[in-house]
């Protein structure tokens, strides 16, 4: 009887574990919305002049002790269902990351649930290898 009991909680855990959506997790479909791509193609990206913008999900203390040149901070943690107000194009090529890659796959799924189109997630800064400058949060894109 003990085994049987053992092996239900057991079942219980499993279907539970399967069944679980991770916290900001993108609905169906989401996922293929936005592209995951290395960091030299994120480089190459931010050299040209399309009116890409690049989005730094961390929180504001990380932000400041390191960040990418010209980015915005969005943290992912204020990402919801309403639309960024720095992000009033879905159709604006927005570039996605933050300290290991983890909140930048969240939230590239919450906006691209949101309905943008031209997500690009790279990953995370502790990898960059491109330029880091330090300072304030910069929370507007910048004017096309």
């Amino acid at each position: 009887m003990r085994r049987i009991m053992t092996f239900l909680a057991a079942l219980l855990l499993l279907a539970g574990c399967a069944a679980a959506k991770p916290a900001g997790a993108a609905e169906a479909g989401a996922a293929e919305a936005y592209k995951r791509i290395d960091q030299e193609t994120a480089k190459e990206m931010m050299t040209r002049d399309d009116g890409h913008v690049i989005v730094d999900v961390r929180r504001p203390d990380e932000y400041e002790s390191g960040h990418i040149p010209g980015a915005i901070l969005i943290p992912n943690e204020s990402i919801g269902t309403e639309r960024p107000e720095a992000l009033p194009d879905t159709e604006q090529v927005i570039l996605v990351y933050c300290r290991s890659g983890n909140r930048s796959k969240q939230a590239a799924g919450k906006l691209a649930a949101m309905g943008y189109k031209n997500i690009y997630e790279f990953g995370g800064i502790g990898t960059w290898t491109g330029d880091v400058v330090t300072g304030p949060p910069e929370t507007r894109a910048p004017e096309k």
